[in-house]
């Protein structure tokens, strides 16, 4: 296990590569007409913008913070801390990099193609973000590992290997709670701004080209919801895996004589998750290689999901849209809301019987 662990940092690489293997491919795809791309270009120089101008204040605070670090850890926890939080910064900007070329592009594959190059390009383009949140954990931890775990032997070496791979956590979270929180100011204050001035002040339509708002939301979509959240993803997958390396290192409850397994335990499950997710961005890539965009047929190796996993009920309810299950169970629903208003109505209409007549009210009852 401990062998396998080591080669985390090498699969760090391999995710990258990948990831950069499918930004190409993304880079490939028609961008459409003109106008389309007048508009992506203005979006994306927007974002970028904003990313340039966030991570200029961020880099003096994370180098403030590392000297701290440095004074009162130790100068390997600060250098961990400065790994951590460029890795965070990477991980938004090679998503971001991507959503902005994926977005043009999937809308004009759905334009042009139908909605299976759409969805393809679309899942490229947040398969990015993805792989790239994985490699970049994966290869820090894993150069953490080889720089002070590797070599840990006695329990204070432990120790200090749990306090620097803190470190690297640290500097993530950073970096996401500027990233998460900046970024969502920013796409509330463009959203609110657009709303104003175009439908309230000028009357015009939402996100309409001739309001520069729209830009400027579209904008705060990007860097809130792809820069923002892909660094908070990555301190929650970060600091998950080295909260649990932190545990395996310091615990009472573990055997000296286990400890390597423990800490590596968290390090190899990683390298089987980047595995999988691996295999699963290869297979979407294989999935609709045949067939048309409005009913793909493909699969890996001919095999194909769908009709294995189609029962004789699904395939009775599959060969009605969705819009026209929608439109059925509505029509159900009206029309037993309609009976049972009826049925109250005559109910409610239904003349009021007289009370039954008691001796009492028999005028010689009481002579």
């Amino acid at each position: 296990m401990e062998t396998l662990a080591s080669s985390a940092s090498a699969w760090g690489l391999l995710g990258l590569l990948v990831a950069w293997v499918i930004y190409v491919y993304l880079k490939r795809q028609s961008p459409g007409n003109e106008t389309m791309r007048d508009l992506g270009h203005q979006i994306r120089s927007g974002a970028m913008a904003f990313l340039k101008r966030e991570y200029s204040v961020l880099v003096p605070f994370v180098i403030v913070v590392a000297g701290l670090l440095a004074l009162a850890v130790g100068w390997r926890t600060a250098v961990a801390y400065i790994a951590g939080a460029t890795c965070s910064i990477l991980a938004g900007l090679f998503g971001m990099s991507a959503a902005t070329q994926a977005n043009v592009r999937t809308s004009e594959a759905a334009r042009s193609q139908g909605q299976g190059p759409a969805l393809r390009i679309a899942f490229f383009g947040g398969g990015v973000m993805g792989l790239s949140v994985a490699s970049l954990g994966l290869l820090g931890i894993g150069l953490v590992f080889l720089w002070v775990g590797r070599a840990a032997e006695s329990e204070a070496a432990f120790r200090i290997f749990s306090e620097i791979i803190a470190g690297f956590a640290m500097g993530a979270s950073s970096i996401a709670l500027f990233a998460r929180v900046g970024g969502g100011i920013y796409t509330k204050a463009a959203d609110v701004g657009a709303d104003l001035v175009g439908k309230v002040e000028a009357g015009i339509p939402e996100d309409d080209p001739r309001n520069p708002a729209t830009i400027a939301d579209n904008v705060g979509d990007n860097v809130g919801d792809v820069a923002g959240m892909g660094a908070d993803i990555f301190e929650s997958y970060v600091g998950a895996v080295i909260a649990t390396i932190a545990i395996a290192a310091t615990s009472s409850v573990i055997a000296p004589g286990q400890r390597m397994a423990a800490v590596t335990l968290p390090i190899v499950l990683i390298i089987v998750g980047l595995i999988a997710s691996l295999i699963g961005v290869a297979a979407m890539k294989a999935y609709g290689q045949k067939g048309t965009p409005e009913r793909p047929e493909g699969g890996i190796g001919g095999f194909n999901a769908e009709k294995f996993f189609r029962t004789k009920g699904v395939y009775h309810t599959r060969e009605m849209t969705l819009m026209e299950l929608r439109a059925r169970q509505m029509a159900w629903a009206v029309k037993r809301t309609e009976r049972l208003w009826r049925r109250a109505w005559d109910e409610a209409s239904r003349p009021l019987e007289p009370p039954p007549k008691s001796p009492e009210d028999d005028d010689d009852f009481w002579y």
